[in-house]
């Protein structure tokens, strides 16, 4: 079994009221509530924040989506062809085998202009506008104290926490929640793939990978929640990176959390039933690794990074670029060897091509690795 990770998160109270970077905002307390009717939903996705040293300012952005929850029989429908499409062969999928909160967050009706009012220990912000997907998102600055605690504190156990809420219409009893993590401007963090590096998926097989998504339990790769517990025990902040889809988001999250992998930030894809991308949905996607992981790069020029992968599809690829790219950031790659593999393979000499050999290590058990990654953690 699986032990869980250490807890390391806990509310930090908004001592001094947030101020905007973008536009001239109305005074926090008259901000009138999110444009929210009672059969509609607010979902945030956990983000991080991290302290200007320059500017003596917390920088940090707010991310959810707003949503009419709905069983519809024509997406159902639309969405399993989607998937044998993607598939690209006579894949046999049982309707009824669709675990319902797999596929329920696909289903939704997405609500498109509803503007979002959060609560930060009583202080009113605007949050964004939701988009046609439903998404919004928006960039927040608050003074150094603005969040009530030393910026030289952050990064030493425990982690930071800063908790969101969103403000609702009156009478209006129901609660949609989120998280900040606030990170220090120095320190370790680890970039983690999910498919297959920590959750078997078998993503070099389409048709398995769709079973392993929506009909079968999820199941952690042996060892890893075991690691990133003691990942978590130094303090290393976490950060998942995958091209699933944000409508897996919250059985990921779930089953994260009943396997003890320690919280952290999401960097998951867009996708729409209705877009031309449709018959992508399982498929990853180096651009959209590299456009989550780049600005995390760029936001702590000064932490170091450990990169866990898996040889399944293009992280080699995206990690070695990314080593070559941030040599002073990028402290140790790990990729989990799930194509019987050898490390001299010309794929990986090509994939790291100028890294230095010590820098990546790949491994078909994690027991080959736990020192080491704890070490560099370290």
């Amino acid at each position: 079994m699986p032990r869980p990770a250490k807890s390391l998160a806990f509310v930090i109270p908004v001592a001094v009221a947030m101020t905007w970077v973008i536009g001239r905002e109305p005074e926090p307390g008259t901000l009138p509530p999110s444009t929210l009717n009672t059969d509609e939903e607010i979902l945030f996705y956990p983000t991080y924040g991290r302290f200007d040293e320059q500017t003596q300012v917390w920088r940090f952005e707010v991310h959810g989506k707003v949503y009419e929850p709905e069983d519809s029989s024509f997406k159902r429908r639309l969405l399993i062809s989607a998937l044998k499409s993607t598939v690209r062969g006579d894949a046999k999928i049982d309707k009824d085998a669709i675990l319902s909160d797999r596929i329920r967050p696909f289903l939704v009706d997405n609500e498109r202009g509803k503007s979002v009012t959060i609560d930060l220990a009583g202080n009113r912000f605007a949050a964004g506008v939701s988009a046609a997907n439903g998404h919004f998102r928006r960039s927040l600055v608050s003074g150094a104290t603005g969040l009530g605690v030393d910026p030289k504190q952050i990064g030493g156990p425990p982690n930071r926490v800063l908790n969101v809420k969103a403000v609702l219409p009156a009478g209006d009893s129901r609660t949609f929640d989120g998280r900040i993590h606030l990170i220090a401007p120095r320190g370790v963090s680890v970039i983690s793939d999910i498919d297959d590096t920590i959750k078997h998926s078998r993503v070099t097989d389409k048709s398995e990978l769709l079973q392993n998504t929506f009909t079968r339990a999820f199941r952690a790769v042996e060892g890893m929640p075991e690691l990133y517990a003691d990942l978590a025990d130094v303090d290393v902040a976490f950060h998942y990176v995958s091209g699933s889809p944000w409508q897996l988001y919250q059985p990921l999250e779930s089953f994260f959390a009943d396997q003890g992998f320690p919280k952290g930030t999401y960097h998951l894809k867009h996708f729409r039933l209705t877009d031309s991308s449709g018959l992508g949905l399982l498929s990853s996607q180096r651009a959209t690794k590299l456009a989550a992981i780049e600005p995390l790069l760029g936001s702590f020029p000064e932490r170091r990074f450990i990169l866990l992968g898996d040889s399944g599809e293009h992280d080699p690829e995206i990690y070695g670029q990314l080593a070559r790219d941030y040599p002073d950031q990028i402290a140790g790659i790990f990729i989990r060897n799930v194509t019987a593999s050898d490390r001299t393979d010309g794929r990986f000499q090509t994939a790291f091509e100028q890294v230095p050999a010590d820098r990546w290590r790949l491994f078909d058990d994690v027991s080959q690795i736990r020192d080491a990654a704890v070490e560099l953690a370290k």
